[in-house]
């Protein structure tokens, strides 16, 4: 019953939804004000995704129906499974030696899916999208590689979440060393991109493409991409301060949730959308060189 109410209720599944979900709305509040806007209530993006759910689902005529019908459901059942991992290592030390490799791959899943789902419904623009995607996929990916990279070389070798998070309380933060810093800047953009947020929305580019891989989306299948979105938006942060800062159990899990998800919206709407060839040029000339040096400088210990 135990194991039951912690996969389940806290801190599982309905627990990451309910904080991925009030995080994607505290997002959404915080471009509403930089624009001058009301904003959403609380509750906007649960009943947005309920929604969904009740709706007709409309399936392509010449789409793969088969990959279409089960990309969102993968997708979704990779950030499920990637949740369940982090929290059970964070609240209860349930990891393993090697978790963050499966978590790196878990992790890769969602973006993997969306572009299949794109290129399943057979639309010009799903699939425009999809190519997108793939691009930014190649990019960013390889950037959060390097991030980790850097976390493990100064962990010392450990390769395990829980190993990460108990070295840096016994040595210190990682984020105050040099090459920690350069980790979690990088990190910090790997999220707005894997998000699809403003500056690097390519892939959707609703004024352009009109959504991309999700146009032909509609109904539950939706509501599983949707589902999927609102648990990065907890998970991906999460992830990132117990790299970094090695959390212990507190309050200050949360308080440092809401600064991450606050430099999410900053640069959001600071930013204006880069074109696909820009984005590239910032990931591997700009950011890949910068991840090599933080490599260099984590091996030399600093």
């Amino acid at each position: 019953m135990k194991l039951v109410f912690s996969y389940f209720i806290f801190p599982g599944f309905l627990f990451t939804l309910l904080l991925g979900g009030w995080g994607w709305w505290l997002e959404r509040k915080l471009t509403a004000r930089f624009q001058y806007r009301i904003g959403p209530p609380w509750y906007q993006n649960f009943i947005d995704i309920m929604k969904l759910f009740y709706k007709e689902q409309i399936i392509p005529v010449e789409a793969n129906k088969t990959l279409f019908v089960l990309s969102p459901i993968i997708s979704f059942s990779s950030v499920v499974l990637l949740s369940l991992m982090i929290n059970q290592s964070y609240f209860y030390g349930r990891g393993f030696v090697g978790d963050i490799v499966v978590i790196l791959y878990l992790i890769i899943i969602p973006s993997l899916f969306i572009i299949l789902g794109g290129i399943a419904s057979s639309n010009p623009l799903a699939t425009t999208g999809s190519a997108r995607e793939i691009k930014l996929m190649l990019s960013y990916e390889f950037i959060f590689i390097v991030s980790l990279i850097i976390v493990i070389i100064k962990s010392k070798g450990v390769i395990s979440l829980e190993g990460i998070m108990d070295y840096q309380q016994k040595f210190g933060s990682h984020l105050w060393s040099i090459s920690g810093a350069i980790g979690f800047v990088l990190s910090i953009f790997y999220i707005q991109a894997k998000l699809g947020i403003v500056p690097f929305d390519v892939s959707e580019a609703e004024q352009e493409i009109m959504g991309g891989p999700f146009i032909e989306y509609s109904g539950p299948l939706l509501g599983f991409y949707k589902l999927t979105k609102a648990f990065l938006y907890f998970i991906l942060p999460v992830l990132l301060i117990l790299l970094f800062t090695g959390e212990s159990l507190g309050w200050h899990l949360i308080y440092k949730y809401l600064i991450m998800i606050v430099i999410i919206s900053v640069i959001k709407n600071t930013n204006p959308r880069l074109r696909i060839k820009d984005i590239l040029k910032l990931f591997w000339f700009l950011f890949f060189p910068l991840g090599c040096v933080g490599v260099v400088l984590a091996i030399i210990g600093y």
